[in-house]
């Protein structure tokens, strides 16, 4: 209890536009609930996956990717500790009412000293299909293993599927595998969400599902920092060419 409170008013003192605001927390019937600020808008997995919802155009889509991005960097480099926010998806990025993104739920997050080695825990949190692989082996939540499953928030955003769906009862498909499939195949465009139609501009949708693919490298030094993602998404450095290796992300998903 002594960590969960100290954790707590450490993240009440996070202040980013892209960071929903951590009022205060709650502890009723055994039970710990966080506050914070009401965002209207609902989660971003309502306006992907409810057919009801309306459907978010690609420059909503796009601005939202980089909304997460910049969230992200400040809790891995702008603040006086490192925090981890261990459990990136759809269901987690909250809309204001200009559809503005902000990152929420920091119920599983991490903190650490910077130039200090991240703890090591027998408990993998998270949600699978947004798992990196190696918290299997290492145990250890770090700034890598975030830019793990923000690839597959990206993938998730750009094509309007989940990371991890079921196609027949005993088998299931990773949307990474599937991407990078198609990107070997020279048809990565193929994957982009059918509700956009052609309207989206070719060389920024592949610019983000080839940087989706390239944060969610098995390998964690193979991915980029947030800050490095930032520069991809603003233009500012070139996206490398990605190599032909053989990849393959199902053996993430536990049978």
């Amino acid at each position: 209890m002594k960590e969960f409170v100290a954790e707590v008013l450490s993240i009440g003192q996070l202040r980013h536009r892209n960071i929903v605001q951590l009022l205060g927390y709650c502890r009723r019937r055994g039970e710990l609930l966080l506050v914070y600020d009401f965002m209207p808008n609902g989660s971003l997995d309502k306006f992907l996956y409810d057919r009801t919802a309306p459907n978010l155009d690609w420059n909503q889509r796009f601005q939202i990717i980089k909304g997460v991005a910049s969230g992200l960097l400040y809790l891995h480099e702008g603040w006086e500790q490192v925090v981890v926010h261990r459990d990136i998806k759809s269901s987690n990025i909250l809309l204001d009412g200009e559809m503005n993104a902000r990152l929420g739920d920091f119920g599983l997050a991490k903190l650490y000293d910077r130039r200090t080695d991240p703890q090591t825990t027998t408990h993998v949190v998270g949600t699978i299909g947004y798992i990196a692989p190696e918290l299997g082996s290492t145990g250890k939540a770090t700034t890598a293993t975030d830019v793990f499953a923000y690839g597959g928030f990206l993938l998730e955003v750009a094509c309007g599927r989940r990371p991890l769906e079921a196609e027949a009862p005993a088998e299931r498909v990773m949307l990474v595998d599937w991407v990078l499939d198609n990107w070997k195949k020279g048809a990565v465009l193929a994957t982009t969400d059918r509700l956009l139609g052609d309207d989206y501009p070719e060389a920024e949708m592949e610019m983000v599902l080839k940087l989706g693919l390239l944060c969610s490298h098995p390998i964690p030094e193979a991915r980029p920092s947030m800050r490095l993602v930032m520069q991809f998404l603003n233009g500012d450095t070139a996206l490398p060419e990605l190599s032909l290796v053989q990849w393959s992300f199902s053996e993430i998903v536990s049978p």
